[in-house]
């Protein structure tokens, strides 16, 4: 019988992920997407290729039929099959000024939402709208790849990170690890949400703005420097507000930190693996939103996010902040997309100007 009745935000790669795991463990769950992706997902159910979990034992990847589910059109529709214990909420934080416009008209009826989304912003913007008790702080480390709405590939297992002070955080533990999804308490939030930013701003902006993979960035001896440099800021913005750098399950964030202190031909091998196993032979993600032509990226809400909190607390980010608007003014068509591409002395001078 299921213990737990889950609302997900949207059927991407982290939403089908958790919650058609939980779905699988048995958990109810209703995911809220477009009415014509709804249709869609109600045909042909979901399907998670879990396979390199070994504890899963599958052979194939599964699908969930629509009898194991629940596919809403509009959050309205959604909201009558509630009360809901938790709710999923893992948007890129450029989508979230939007979600949360939608949820205005329903605020009383939400449950908490566990935060899955990457950055520091989204969880004051939610509680903002719902108040602090209805949110709660986590973090995705598996590596997910997504095939389409509902369909996702697991191509490498960490795990969850979930803040532990709300009254929810036991029981969504127990519940989200019986369903095989590797996740771990953290008592300092702050902690946990800044070392997972940190570990997504490797050769993220760079890779887009110059049109190179991690591993060309990261062959390239000045723009190798300008990534320590990026990691160093963010790093003393986290110490200048006592926040300490934290592994999250699977992923060594301590190490990372400790490779900005080395010198630069001992650290390189290391954070070049590091990058390199994180994100597999895919391009990263802001390479990707660049290049969909959708007019949006992370990069505001993640080394921007490392820029507002340096002004604040007066710690100079100049490399961060130069990554950020150079590459929103290439997803704005400000400038065009080939300005700097495979041009990394370019970039490099834009800084030093």
């Amino acid at each position: 019988m299921a213990d737990l009745k889950i609302l997900s935000f949207g059927a991407g790669a982290i939403g089908t992920y958790i919650g058609g795991s939980l779905a699988l463990a048995g958990e109810q769950v209703v995911f809220v997407e477009q009415p014509s992706i709804a249709d869609e997902l109600r045909q042909r159910g979901l399907r998670l290729d879990l396979t390199i979990d070994k504890r899963r034992k599958m052979k194939e990847a599964s699908v969930i039929n629509s009898s194991a589910f629940v596919v809403a059109g509009s959050l309205e529709e959604a909201l009558r099959y509630g009360p809901f214990d938790i709710a999923l909420f893992a948007l890129k934080s450029f989508d979230t000024p939007a979600a949360l416009e939608g949820m205005k008209p329903f605020a009383e009826k939400l449950p908490p939402i566990l935060c899955l989304s990457n950055g520091v912003d989204n969880e004051p913007a939610i509680a903002n709208l719902l108040g602090v008790d209805k949110v709660i702080p986590a973090t995705v480390t598996s590596a997910i790849g997504r095939r389409g709405a509902g369909d996702i590939v697991l191509e490498k297992l960490r795990g969850l990170g979930i803040a532990a002070s709300h009254p929810l955080s036991d029981k969504l533990l127990s519940a989200v690890n019986s369903a095989f999804l590797n996740a771990e308490a953290f008592s300092n939030a702050a902690a946990m949400k800044w070392s997972k930013m940190l570990t997504n701003l490797v050769a993220n902006p760079t890779s887009a703005i110059l049109d190179m993979t991690a591993a060309q960035v990261f062959a390239n001896p000045k723009l190798y420097k300008l990534e320590i440099d990026m990691l160093r800021e963010c790093v003393a913005v986290m110490a200048a507000q006592g926040i300490p750098v934290v592994d999250l399950p699977g992923t060594p964030a301590r190490a990372l930190a400790f490779a900005t202190r080395l010198p630069l031909w001992l650290s390189k091998p290391l954070l070049a693996r590091a990058a390199g196993s994180g994100r597999g032979a895919k391009m990263p993600s802001f390479h990707i939103d660049l290049y969909s032509g959708r007019g949006k990226s992370e990069v505001e809400f993640l080394h921007g996010a490392v820029v507002r909190a340096g002004q604040k607390f007066g710690v100079p980010t100049p490399v961060n902040k130069m990554l950020t608007e150079t590459l929103m003014a290439l997803t704005r068509k400000e400038i065009p997309l080939e300005e700097f591409a495979h041009q990394p002395e370019k970039l490099l001078n834009r800084l030093k100007s």
